[in-house]
């Protein structure tokens, strides 16, 4: 690549990360209140639906930001997803039932269906194969920092100022979000001007076939998320954790500490054996996380957890691009993407009804069975047919 082009990429990539930061701050802050939030307006027996709702409209749009992703272009996707996120925050302090709550949840779920699509079909646009996944982790690492200071600064604003001033601010860092991806050069060649029959989406263009292997790893993988994003406030209650932020700051500085190692390790060894560690990982945190009575445990349990998922998701993005045709990128992370937000939806349901149903063994069940799934990702890892393009072969066990 030209020294000018790559200059130009290299600016590109910076002004991308920095909206990628903000929008993960804007759609992240309210999670941590959301709960007591929901609580308040009478819809206790609902609290699953938190996060199930938001991942069930992701999952649905994900086909039809894919493939506007491959055709009419990955900023506009990407503008749409940000867009989502400022009228949402400013509709929570207006619509203060119970349905029109859960209604906003849903509608929210756009964003993250939208916005991530478009981000790593563009990152897959301008980054080599060799450094892909140091690209991918890099991105991630804008959308970590965003994950850690996100819930921190909502809770701490609310405490301060009330919840409708964080809305209001979740509005304003979405918004600064779509003005900076408004200024940023398009990376897709062949574009077409949108038009309603481009959200036709038929069988063939839901799922990408060749993504299948890291999307089993993905639903697997992903539903402890679900589950930590939807219990984790009472958890810290419960261990003595004030800020129900705070899990996810420690969760971030581990995962932002490890995100580059990570990407380099799966750009170096392949992406399979790497997910194999984080695998494992995973299931050990999952564990610690369910038999976390104190402060300290559940922090130390939040440290391992981010370390895992530093590990997973850079190497799960690149893998998806790695096996995906160049002109369904788009479509192939969105496959991906769908399996993360079923995985998360289920995860959050299964919990929230456990939390609901069964106060004594509840919580201790659900990150049991997560802690399980983990396990049985690194199985499917060792023992599947995963193929590995880096590394040039098919990889079936490591003997």
């Amino acid at each position: 690549m030209p020294p000018e082009q790559d200059h130009r990429a290299r600016l590109q990539f910076f002004l991308l990360c920095c909206s990628h930061f903000l929008f993960a701050c804007s759609f992240n802050m309210p999670i941590p209140e959301l709960p007591d939030y929901l609580i308040a307006l009478g819809g206790r027996d609902y609290l699953g639906l938190i996060i199930a709702l938001f991942t069930l409209m992701a999952g649905l749009s994900r086909p039809f930001s894919g493939k506007l992703a491959d055709t009419v272009g990955r900023i506009p996707v990407m503008i749409y997803g940000s867009a989502v996120c400022v009228v949402c925050s400013l509709l929570y302090p207006v619509l203060t039932t119970v349905g029109g709550f859960l209604f906003l949840r849903f509608l929210h779920g756009f964003s993250t269906g939208f916005k991530p699509t478009g981000a790593s079909a563009y990152v897959a646009d301008i980054a080599p194969p060799e450094q892909r996944a140091r690209a991918m982790g890099t991105l991630g690492l804008s959308s970590s920092l965003g994950f850690s200071a996100g819930p921190a600064a909502g809770s701490y604003l609310t405490d301060l100022y009330g919840i409708t001033v964080m809305f209001y601010l979740s509005a304003f860092l979405a918004l600064v979000s779509v003005i900076i991806l408004a200024g940023m050069r398009e990376t897709l060649t062949q574009r077409q001007p949108f038009r309603w029959s481009l959200l036709r989406v038929s069988r063939q263009e839901i799922i990408e076939p060749k993504v299948i292997p890291p999307s089993v790893v993905t639903l697997l993988l992903y539903a402890g998320y679900g589950a930590v994003l939807t219990l984790v406030p009472a958890l810290s209650r419960h261990a003595g954790v004030e800020n129900k932020g705070l899990f996810f700051t420690f969760y971030t500085i581990s995962a932002v500490g490890i995100r580059l190692l990570a990407g380099h390790a799966a750009d170096r060894y392949g992406r399979v054996p790497v997910l194999k560690v984080a695998g494992i990982l995973m299931g050990i945190s999952m564990y610690m996380i369910l038999s976390a009575d104190t402060r300290w445990a559940l922090l130390s349990a939040a440290l391992l957890y981010g370390l895992s998922m530093g590990l997973f998701t850079p190497a799960a993005a690149a893998w998806a691009v790695d096996l995906s045709h160049p002109h369904h990128r788009g479509r192939a992370l969105a496959t991906l993407f769908i399996a993360m937000e079923i995985s998360i939806g289920a995860g959050a349901l299964l919990s929230g009804w456990c939390y609901a149903r069964l106060p004594q063994t509840g919580i201790t069940l659900t990150f049991a069975i997560m802690s399980g799934l983990a396990f049985l990702a690194f199985v499917y890892l060792q023992w599947g047919r995963t193929p590995d393009p880096l590394r040039g072969k098919e990889v079936k066990g490591e003997r």
